[in-house]
């Protein structure tokens, strides 16, 4: 395992594991992983399915995916490690998700896992990431990223945080049911739920620009998508005053 400053200093690395050749990302899906290997001389192909994904030199699946929430089974995954030259699974949002997590088998050659830490965690601000694969992998990545990845006082906050298990049970129960009542708030204003991981909801509107801007009037910030004009992504709510406010600018 390499820890590394954020889930996108790993997404940087990546593409320097090898030699550029055909990479293939199942999309939709955050958009660094495309810019991040293209900007290295990949050839990147855009596709939707896992089948699709075979015979590519470099996969990349975001498991659960950002913005949809989709997810895909670790059986699944581990058959497609067969047809790729390597996949790369991003497991940014998978902490509230362990069924679908890919960690404890990242071991094996041909397969690279990626962790956050700020996601889950709250603490985007510490900087810290995990890239978890074989150890010639590892090695690899570990000469690329040079001394001094990540400062001290991010790893010890990690490993404090990372140790207490009882508040990540705690957590994820939480933001189930914080998911579920976002999930009603927002569908009483007539928007339609798409998907979503436990941090995040996303919405079909009439006109997510429009959508926006109305949820910015109150202090309230979104995520829109350069693929879609209807998509708007929101985070859970967290104080008691928080979901008034979303509430007061759903009615407005």
């Amino acid at each position: 395992m390499l820890a590394v400053a954020g889930a996108q200093a790993a997404i940087q690395l990546i593409p320097k594991l090898s030699t550029p050749a055909r990479a293939r990302i199942l999309t939709p899906t955050y958009n660094e992983h495309v810019a991040a290997l293209r900007g290295a001389g990949w050839h990147v192909v855009e596709v939707t399915t896992l089948a699709a994904l075979e015979g590519a030199d470099l996969a990349v699946v975001v498991n659960p995916n950002n913005p949809d929430g989709r997810g895909h089974a670790p059986e699944d995954l581990l058959r497609l490690t067969a047809r790729v030259g390597r996949l790369v699974v991003d497991e940014s949002f998978a902490d509230a998700r362990p069924d679908l997590s890919l960690a404890a088998k990242a071991g094996q050659e041909r397969l690279i896992v990626l962790r956050s830490f700020g996601k889950f965690y709250g603490l985007a601000g510490v900087r810290l990431g995990f890239i978890l694969g074989s150890d010639a992998d590892i090695a690899t990545l570990t000469e690329i990223a040079g001394p001094w990845p990540v400062s001290g006082p991010a790893i010890a906050i990690g490993e404090a945080a990372l140790s207490d298990h009882g508040w990540a049970e705690a957590t994820i129960a939480r933001l189930h049911t914080e998911a579920a009542r976002l999930d009603v708030l927002v569908q009483s204003a007539g928007w339609k739920f798409l998907g979503g991981t436990e941090l995040f909801r996303l919405y079909d509107t009439p006109d997510a620009t429009a959508a926006r801007d109305r949820l910015a009037q109150h202090q309230i910030w979104t995520r829109m998508f350069p693929y879609s004009d209807r998509w708007l992504r929101l985070g859970l709510p967290g104080r008691p005053a928080e979901w008034d406010r979303l509430a007061a600018a759903l009615r407005d």
